[in-house]
């Protein structure tokens, strides 16, 4: 038996075998995170890809890379459309063996499976690929929401931070704060870490960091956003912020820093 048979019964049965597919596909899709029109789009793309003609390396890697591409996109977990995968593969023998005379089970089973195999292996890999690249590129989006400086008056900015700090973090925080202050012409910058859960020795060394560049660039910085638990573990560790002008809410560290550029909120009467 050759690759012409396996690829012929492809070719003769591609609705069939597309319709099972989206069927597996469906049965397997413990999430039920996609309907019926993608699962059928999935297969009818797959069985394309079964019928491109091996010969053609270049044509076959682009339509697996288009192909893998497309399930990130879409939502396919790596877990369903290698499960997915595997049962087409015994779908497929199990079918071509019933069209088959003789006795021909060892000789099926190779020949498809070196049909298959290469292109389902080239598959994931290429989701993979296509994964990592989607995530690299959401973490650079991450990264750049992750810490932006806000003007929010003329010449003051706030800098809101939420969640942990790293040393990465912390990185893209001075460039962008540093950045900013000098786009938005800030004379106080407030760094604002209300949301920030924890404050340690190392978290402190970045803010005292950033507070110390920001000097240096002509502007004056506010820490804002000091809760009693975050203020106590401060005193624990002996962390000295005395360089810092500390308050405990955004409120009063925007009164503060209208203050500092001579200017402050009043009530207008009726």
């Amino acid at each position: 038996m050759s690759n012409d048979v396996i690829l012929n019964y492809i070719m003769e049965n591609q609705d069939e075998l597309a319709e099972h597919w989206a069927d597996i596909l469906k049965n397997l899709d413990n999430r039920e995170s996609l309907n019926d029109q993608i699962y059928q789009m999935i297969s009818r793309d797959y069985l394309e890809l079964l019928k491109n003609d091996p010969k053609i390396e270049t044509e076959k890697a682009a339509a697996i890379g288009k192909f893998s591409s497309k399930s990130v996109q879409i939502g396919v977990s790596f877990k369903l459309l290698s499960s997915s995968l595997s049962a087409f593969w015994k779908h497929l023998y199990h079918e071509i063996d019933n069209h088959t005379e003789g006795d021909q089970c060892s000789d099926l089973i190779w020949q498809i499976d070196q049909f298959i195999d290469p292109i389902n292996s080239e598959i994931l890999h290429q989701y993979a690929v296509s994964w990592e690249k989607t995530v690299a590129l959401q973490k650079v989006a991450l990264q750049e929401l992750s810490a932006p400086l806000i003007p929010v008056f003329e010449n003051i900015s706030v800098m809101p931070l939420v969640g942990t700090i790293d040393t990465e973090r912390a990185k893209k925080m001075m460039e962008n704060l540093l950045n900013g202050v000098v786009k938005h012409r800030s004379e106080v910058v407030l760094i604002d870490i209300t949301g920030v859960p924890v404050v340690d020795t190392m978290v402190a060394h970045h803010i005292i960091q950033a507070s110390e560049a920001v000097r240096l660039v002509g502007a004056k910085c506010l820490l804002v956003g000091i809760r009693p638990e975050i203020a106590q573990t401060i005193v624990n560790l002996g962390i000295d912020l005395t360089q810092v002008v500390t308050k405990n809410t955004l409120q009063r560290g925007i009164e503060t820093a209208l203050e500092m550029t001579n200017r402050k909120i009043v009530s207008l009467g009726e």
